[in-house]
């Protein structure tokens, strides 16, 4: 069956739900590839037929996809790192670059197929470079240990050390880099204008945590939902002890760095948010925002951890977008050009 539906539907990864009763004619096919979003199709094992009888995203056009591909890099201590690497329809070298982090830290991130996130940027002419770094789980266990209490030091050069490997392979411009992010995405954007200011030359953090004390025990406008059991057993063990890690803590909190922040930064939280509360932004957009006139702020009342309303979805990459153009896309300069700071 599996040889007959390949056959039909070449350009897809074809995985097969078969029924329960072996006599039952038809197997439920999903169907995807990194430039064609999930179908879901029916195949006939009698006729040898398909039908169609779904799509996620139906307006969809392939051709003006970009192309994934998995790659694998050594950080600086040699540790493999594996990552996702999406180019622009038609490739190219010399490319603007973002390098967009997975939220977590320790779950199994991006996986290879079609992305709304990955594609939207590599539509509008950026490489995206979405790295695996250690703690990532999926990768072996000594993978996701070597990710404990990491946050913000080698976690934050495996981000680092992809950008540069990225560099070296001809994919990036090395002064057209920008690090994107959601919750520890969002961290490690902060963390990495704040450690590589050098590299970056923009961030876009959403839903950032920016203090990780907080994390313990900010929720005086809304209660986390961070469980009692994850704060006492789990966060000491993988992001660190309060007391006993207090001042590897302090030092890996971008609010306690906030004048270090000297790049564009744009920032969007959710009112309703108790993954990640509000106050994490504005506190942090009040200290950036002491010795930083470029950054800009969103905020969406109404959503929680992620933009669940298409309005809202739409308002914000298309925020994205502009801010992208002007600091590594196609507008890149021209401020500076009129004079302008």
């Amino acid at each position: 069956i599996q040889q007959d539906v390949d056959k039909l539907l070449p350009t897809t990864v074809n995985l097969l739900s078969v029924a329960s009763k072996a006599d039952t004619p038809w197997v439920l096919v999903h169907a995807y590839s990194d430039r064609e979003p999930l179908s879901y199709i029916l195949f006939d094992k009698e006729s040898g037929k398909l039908t169609r009888i779904g799509d996620t995203y139906p307006d969809i056009d392939p051709a003006r996809m970009g192309h994934q591909d998995d790659v694998k890099y050594a950080a600086r201590d040699g540790r493999a790192i594996p990552a996702l690497l999406t180019l622009p329809p038609g490739g190219g070298k010399n490319l603007p670059l973002v390098v967009l982090v997975h939220g977590g830290p320790y779950v199994r991130g991006s996986t290879w197929g079609w992305d709304s996130d990955s594609q939207f940027l590599a539509s509008r002419g950026y490489a995206v470079l979405e790295p695996s770094y250690r703690g990532t789980t999926g990768f072996g266990e000594a993978h996701f240990r070597a990710g404990w209490k990491q946050w913000g030091l080698a976690m934050q050069d495996d981000i680092a050390d992809g950008a540069r490997w990225a560099i070296a392979q001809g994919i990036a411009d090395p002064k057209r880099i920008c690090i994107a992010g959601a919750s520890y995405g969002g961290y490690a954007t902060l963390m990495g204008l704040v450690r590589d200011h050098d590299l970056y030359q923009c961030g876009v953090n959403w839903l950032g945590v920016s203090d990780i004390n907080l994390m313990y025990t900010g929720s005086w406008r809304l209660a986390s939902d961070l469980g009692k059991e994850w704060k006492k057993y789990g966060m000491p063990l993988l992001i660190g002890d309060q007391v006993k890690d207090a001042a590897q803590l302090k030092a890996t909190s971008p609010i306690e760095q906030a004048a270090r922040i000297k790049r564009p930064l744009l920032m969007a939280y959710g009112g309703a948010d108790r993954r990640v509360p509000l106050y994490h932004g504005t506190k942090l957009r009040d200290a950036v925002g002491r010795t930083n006139r470029q950054v800009e702020w969103i905020e969406y009342e109404e959503e929680a951890h992620g933009w669940s309303l298409p309005k809202n979805r739409v308002d914000f990459w298309g925020r994205v977008e502009k801010f992208l153009d002007r600091h590594i896309g196609k507008d890149a300069g021209k401020d500076a050009a009129r004079g302008m700071p």
